[in-house]
């Protein structure tokens, strides 16, 4: 048997935080390990239609802190989710004080951070949509 795709991984400072934000995007929550032992929570993620483990992002929350964290995590990359809407989805976040780093001004492409600064781009499900305002002469804002 070949390599298989598992997961992907971050670490984040504030779990509650962290899973809401995953949950603004329409993330579900699919399983959660609590190590008592190694001082740890686990919280899987993905969309509601890929809850057979094969789309996750896991949440890893180490209690009793992690100083180690990178102020900017761009070493990372990012994760890419495709949303039936991309207008309603950035206007949802936006509702719930995330910042459109790269705004949709295509109708095909934006950029977001969570809150322990994983960059997350949101991708339009099939077509493009027309441009629209205010999308389409919003400035970028931070990077990436």
């Amino acid at each position: 048997m070949g390599i298989k795709y598992l997961h992907t991984m971050v670490r984040v400072k504030d779990l509650d935080a962290s899973i809401a934000f995953y949950k603004l995007l329409g993330l579900v929550e699919r399983r959660r390990t609590e190590s008592e032992k190694g001082r740890f929570t686990l919280v899987f993620l993905c969309p509601p239609d890929q809850a057979d483990g094969t789309a996750d992002v896991e949440l890893t929350y180490n209690w009793d802190g992690d100083d180690g964290l990178p102020s900017d995590s761009r070493h990372f990359g990012h994760l890419a989710y495709t949303v039936p809407n991309l207008y309603e989805m950035c206007q949802t976040l936006m509702d719930n004080g995330v910042t459109i780093n790269r705004p949709p001004r295509d109708g095909h492409m934006a950029f977001v951070r969570s809150p322990d600064n994983i960059s997350i781009e949101l991708l339009q499900e099939g077509d493009a949509l027309e441009p629209q305002e205010p999308w389409a002469s919003m400035e970028n804002t931070g990077h990436w």
